[in-house]
């Protein structure tokens, strides 16, 4: 068997296969986000958040079961920090009394409970955090476009930007789709998304930009599968340590940062995804040529310069 470094793909014979799975994600994705939205945490919609210290480390079902059989209306709990640590979020209306009222119920088992904070998170607060976080993921955006154009050529941003877009769009439409909690710990892991799937994208344009400025032919699918394959084992191998080691969070790190996890499972999946498939491919469309990429005098010089 050939190891990564040899093998050579036709990754754009590929692409419009490529084109049509993405497809189908975006508007599954798309769709969820419209028709079942978004399972907004306490952070988004306000609500009120109870920490409990238990003696011994408890059961979260049994926890969530007594309180949604006490009327307590959409549940969430989760350990913080230590297992003996629990957090209980509760998406309903502040009375100062919530607290003692659930260690109430959680001593009624002959549990030993402590109430350690009750606290509100008002929906206004709620409402800044989730127009500030969209417009983050927008600066994010416009930022990732300007500086590959200016690094590249606007052709580059472009497809870049799509294929961003491509990534954070599938991500979130998961969580809609699957009702999971989506909080500032997921707005983070999107945020990461960004980043690593433009790192991979940045690698694999580089290369791109490199073979069409020393290739002698004009075939464009070709280069950019010469391009893709050279980086291929780079963009795997990253991709896997990263995907290990999320695997070992989401198992071993407990509810606090599980949607954290997946968030980033999902992001690193797709991301490797578009970076091979997507973010070159759509170059072809684009009609990236030899001449969009030729010199300018003063680049030329300056390279002159450099030589010794």
């Amino acid at each position: 068997m050939k190891p990564l470094s040899q093998l050579q793909i036709d990754f754009m014979g590929r692409r419009n296969f490529a084109f049509v799975v993405s497809a189908v994600l975006l508007i599954i994705s798309i769709g969820a986000i419209i028709f079942q939205q978004l399972n907004l945490g306490l952070d988004f919609t306000g609500g009120t958040l109870v920490e409990v210290r238990y003696g011994a480390a408890p059961s979260l079902d049994a926890i969530r079961q007594l309180l949604e059989d006490s009327g307590f209306q959409d549940v969430s709990v989760q350990t913080f920090g230590a297992s003996t640590e629990v957090l209980i979020r509760l998406q309903q209306a502040f009375d100062a009394d919530v607290g003692n009222e659930v260690v109430s119920l959680l001593r009624a088992n002959g549990d030993s409970v402590n109430l350690v904070r009750a606290e509100f998170v008002g929906a206004q607060v709620g409402d800044q955090l989730r127009d500030q976080s969209g417009l983050g993921l927008l600066v994010a955006l416009g930022v990732v476009m300007l500086y590959v154009a200016f690094r590249f050529q606007y052709k580059f941003a472009i497809g870049a930007l799509l294929a961003l877009l491509h990534d954070v769009i599938i991500v979130v439409g998961i969580f809609a789709l699957f009702q999971l909690d989506f909080d500032l710990t997921v707005l983070a892991a999107i945020l990461a998304v960004i980043g690593y799937s433009l790192n991979d994208t940045i690698v694999v344009y580089d290369r791109i930009r490199e073979a069409i400025r020393t290739s002698r032919i004009d075939d464009m699918p070709q280069i950019f599968n010469e391009a893709i394959n050279a980086t291929l084992s780079r963009t795997l191998a990253t991709s896997g340590t990263t995907v290990l080691v999320l695997l070992a969070l989401l198992l071993l790190g407990g509810d606090m940062i599980k949607n954290f996890a997946i968030a980033l499972l999902i992001g690193i999946v797709v991301g490797t995804f578009s970076s091979i498939y997507i973010s070159g491919a759509l170059l072809i469309p684009l009609k990236l040529s030899r001449e969009d990429l030729i010199p300018t005098k003063k680049e030329l010089d300056e390279e002159e310069e450099e030589l010794p």
